[in-house]
């Protein structure tokens, strides 16, 4: 059978894109289809009412030396511009108050009782150093949490857990907030690309002596972090909105990638067991390899899956997200701040009021702001909003009189939740020939950053396979 592309990506989002960019630089041609009319999925911009809104705030990552910025390095040939991101904060009604990022920190974080806060100093104190020393389970902060704290603790890191895994202090691990607080680092994947070893040097001497160096690094890191560390580490917000990432994407596309929308994959064909094409409900493409991009849960509804890796899918845990952007028709002081606001008493957001960061956002003299809630998608639509609503009301006083504009997104932010029975797939299917990418094959970070380590993966997976 003749294939018309070395490789075909189901689904145009940021880690499709990324794909097909980072394929395409080593010469593979590449056909892209995506089901909507535009590509970007979740990395999006667009105008409502003269304010222009991201597909949820978004803060990216790790980008000093972290997977985005060496997939820019190596294969963008257009940059965006970012800046820097800020602090996260909480509010209460007495104004800002800096999330602490080390001990030092924490001994002053009034809004806890001050009993918590040695509680949980000491509680961080301990998970570091179980965790430098490979010693820590994989309990969720809940079971990890000292006894005798108050409802106002608890109920603050039950606020901090959804944010960084996506569910609640139950169900997230005390290894996802280690990293994702930044107090552990996420391991870049190394050079896939870089030239093989020219001496005579033992692999099992060369891994031994990097282990060993990587083991005394993370042991002393950790605890360096745990004195001086910064949340906002090389985290940043591209100017311009999100857009800009994506347009530098697209921009940095050569000529042998070509993206096709409103083309909704109906199947993935095989031949002789191996994925050789798609076909849509109106051609059928062929193609060496198959990349898929879309929601690893519904892979089953498009191919034929072993039971066991089907049973493994539906483990894959998910989040839904509601997004209230509100216009405002003046700047206000409570948002005089750059970063985000993740708590105020009685309830978790996300909040950003991202024209701080570029004043073209929104109209001269006027402010954006984003709050994302986690909601509960068993109960209505209509009363999660409302409880959206009545909390951003109590958070921040004669906001209501302010507002000229809202727009609301219900959104699955992440294909994969990170909880601790959830399920991660990886760039490898059952099937030969088909990889997968994208936010529910790699559990490291978030968003962005997260759709980076994916395609960092399969392009480590493909070459070992023989296939770069």
């Amino acid at each position: 059978m003749m294939s018309d592309y070395d490789v075909i990506i189901v689904g145009g989002g940021i880690s499709g894109l990324l794909s097909a960019l980072t394929l395409s630089r080593h010469g593979k041609s590449v056909l892209v289809l995506e089901k909507e009319r535009i590509v970007g999925g979740n990395c999006n911009s667009y105008m409502v009412d003269g304010f222009q809104v991201d597909t949820g705030p978004h803060a990216i990552t790790h980008l000093k030396e972290g997977p985005l910025r060496r997939l820019m390095d190596e294969y963008f040939t257009y940059m965006p511009v970012f800046v820097d991101y800020g602090h996260y904060y909480v509010r209460t009604e007495h104004g800002l108050t800096k999330i602490p990022s080390n001990l030092k920190e924490f001994a002053t974080f009034d809004v806890l009782p001050r009993k918590d806060r040695f509680l949980l100093s000491q509680t961080l104190t301990k998970a570091l150093t179980l965790k430098a020393f490979g010693m820590i389970e994989d309990k969720s902060v809940y079971d990890f949490l000292p006894k005798g704290l108050s409802k106002d603790a608890l109920d603050f890191v039950d606020a901090i857990a959804p944010f960084l895994s996506g569910k609640s202090m139950k169900e997230t691990s005390v290894n996802r907030v280690l990293y994702g607080s930044s107090f552990a680092r996420d391991s870049v994947s190394e050079n896939i690309f870089e030239e093989e070893r020219q001496d005579d040097t033992s692999y099992a001497s060369l891994i031994t002596d990097r282990i060993s160096k990587y083991q005394l690094m993370t042991i002393l890191s950790s605890f360096s972090r745990l004195a001086t560390n910064k949340v906002s580490y090389a985290q940043a917000y591209p100017r311009g909105g999100l857009k800009t990432l994506l347009n530098a994407v697209l921009f940095s596309m050569p000529g042998n990638v070509m993206i096709k929308t409103n083309e909704s994959v109906k199947k993935i064909l095989t031949s002789e067991e191996k994925a050789s094409g798609v076909a849509t409900e109106t051609d059928s493409y062929f193609a060496e390899n198959i990349i898929y991009s879309g929601f690893v849960k519904s892979l089953p509804s498009l191919i034929s899956l072993p039971s066991d890796y089907t049973e493994k899918l539906s483990r894959i845990d998910q989040t839904l997200s509601l997004t209230i952007w509100l216009g405002l028709s003046e700047k206000m002081k409570e948002f005089d701040y750059t970063g985000s606001e993740v708590w105020f008493k009685g309830g978790a957001y996300w909040a950003m009021p991202i024209s701080n960061y570029d004043p073209c956002i929104a109209p001269k003299g006027k402010q954006l702001v984003g709050f994302t809630f986690v909601i509960n998608e068993d109960r209505n639509i209509e009363d999660e909003k409302k409880k959206a609503f009545d909390l951003i009301i109590r958070a921040v006083p004669g906001i209501e009189n302010r507002i000229e504009m809202t727009h609301l997104q219900v959104t699955i932010p992440e294909k994969a939740a990170v909880t601790i029975n959830g399920f991660f797939a990886g760039p490898r299917s059952p099937i030969p020939n088909l990889y997968l990418v994208g936010t529910d094959t790699d559990n490291r970070s978030m968003g962005v950053t997260r759709a980076g380590y994916s395609v960092l993966e399969l392009l480590r997976a493909m070459k070992e396979d023989g296939k770069l």
